[in-house]
């Protein structure tokens, strides 16, 4: 998942393209906000030889087995699907896998300290508490564990349909989860008080509660987009027909403050959404719109992946024919296009810089300057695709899972560091 905190981006330009609200006057604590929910209704190389031009067995064999990890955790016996780190200090992950299990370990010598048994189903969804007390994981049959970190206890479980996303409030011990028939729930932990956010019988693919706590952004498979108050319970603006996707919804991404949100989908398109007025503020139909190699003139180019850089008025959109686009948001002007060898299948901007991360089907994770659009950096050691990473807050360590049944921790290095 991206993660984005902090100060508002400013737009400029000749031309504003929104007017930027703050909707807090106060900071909330977690309990007041968990309470504010109110009373509810029930995730060795070889040598080379003078050949130029050739590459010998020997070097085939050492590009195949370079590895730049500094540790790799293999607890794992089937794939590893998702990856997050605790937000109080950065020094734990938690890994969910094919083997129904997710584990919490530690970053800096792979020590298991609590691994989450009991799932039915590959475990999909895997992620922390606001203050790293609590770790959630989600499996696809619909099984939801919450796990305390400290005592290793199981406090809570609840099964739901088919689960297709997880999320933790950035506030409050409050839980959200998305499932194939179209059901957004919400519970207090760990007592468990439930409050769902209907919607016509239509998957919802993917979700965000907004930094202000209040509200939260969720993706259909229709194309639809949904505002939800999380307090009352009703969708504060529906965004669909021309305005929304022509696809189901893959990704979605907020800004800082909350204000704006993109959203991307099979459609190969993306939109700019003003989260307080409902509306689409920009429209970005990708490089050329088609797959490469694309002969049913249907086949669009899916956007697997977006997000807003912090400092500077830039966005990013991962597309599966393994196209990187940078946006001037001021301007909706594509700036550059960065090509990769396979397709993408998540990006992560750093907190406090311009250097926006990828990883892909080829199994590497890139770095990108997006003010000049250039490659930094490349690191290998997985012998499949990598299915999701994510970044600590001060880029210095990057995290990935694999198909390779491993996750692994990266040290970014850069000469600017």
């Amino acid at each position: 998942m991206d993660n984005t905190e902090g100060n508002a981006i400013e737009l400029h330009g000749d031309e504003e393209i929104i007017e930027v609200i703050d909707l807090n006057d106060t900071e909330p604590c977690p309990d007041d906000l968990a309470d504010d929910l109110g009373d509810v209704d029930i995730e060795e190389p070889g040598a080379a030889d003078d050949d130029e031009g050739w590459e010998t067995e020997d070097e085939m064999e050492a590009e195949a087995e370079q590895d730049d990890s500094e540790l790799t955790f293999s607890k794992h016996t089937g794939c590893v699907f998702c990856v997050s780190l605790d937000p109080a200090t950065n020094s734990l992950a938690v890994t969910g896998g094919e083997d129904d299990k997710a584990y919490v370990w530690r970053l800096s010598d792979g020590e298991v300290l609590l691994e989450c048994t009991g799932h039915k189903d590959s475990v999909t969804c895997a992620t922390f508490s606001h203050d790293s007390s609590l770790v959630a994981s989600g499996d696809m049959s619909g099984l939801i564990k919450v796990w305390k970190v400290e005592t290793k206890e199981d406090i809570w479980s609840y099964e739901v349909g088919d689960l297709e996303w997880l999320e933790w409030h950035p506030c409050a011990p409050v839980l959200l989860a998305g499932t194939n028939d179209g059901s957004v729930w919400m519970w207090k932990i760990p007592s468990g008080d439930c409050k769902t956010f209907q919607s016509p019988a239509c998957q919802t693919t993917s979700g965000k509660v907004l930094p202000d706590g209040k509200r939260a952004v969720v993706g259909y498979e229709d194309g639809t987009v949904r505002v939800w108050d999380l307090k009352h319970g009703n969708a504060i603006h529906v965004i669909k027909g021309q305005d929304g996707h022509q696809g189901a919804l893959t990704c979605l991404a907020c800004n800082k403050d909350g204000s704006l949100v993109l959203t991307g989908s099979v459609d190969g398109r993306v939109k700019l959404i003003n989260t307080t007025t409902g509306k689409v503020v920009g429209v970005f139909s990708g490089h050329g719109g088609k797959a490469k190699g694309s002969k049913d003139e249907d086949e669009t180019n899916s956007v697997e992946s977006v997000g807003f850089c912090n400092i500077f008025p830039l966005m990013a959109v991962a597309y599966l024919d393994g196209t990187l686009a940078i946006y001037d948001l001021s301007t909706q002007v594509l700036r550059h296009s960065c090509q990769h060898e396979a397709g993408i299948v998540h990006l992560q901007w750093e907190e406090s810089s311009s250097v926006v991360s990828t990883c892909s089907l080829d199994g590497v994770l890139r770095l990108w300057d997006a003010r000049s659009g250039n490659l930094l950096s490349e690191y290998r050691g997985h012998t499949a695709e990598i299915l999701d990473f994510t970044i600590n807050r001060e880029a210095s360590l990057a995290v990935t899972a694999s198909g390779d049944n491993q996750a692994k921790v990266f040290c970014l290095q850069r000469p600017d560091r």
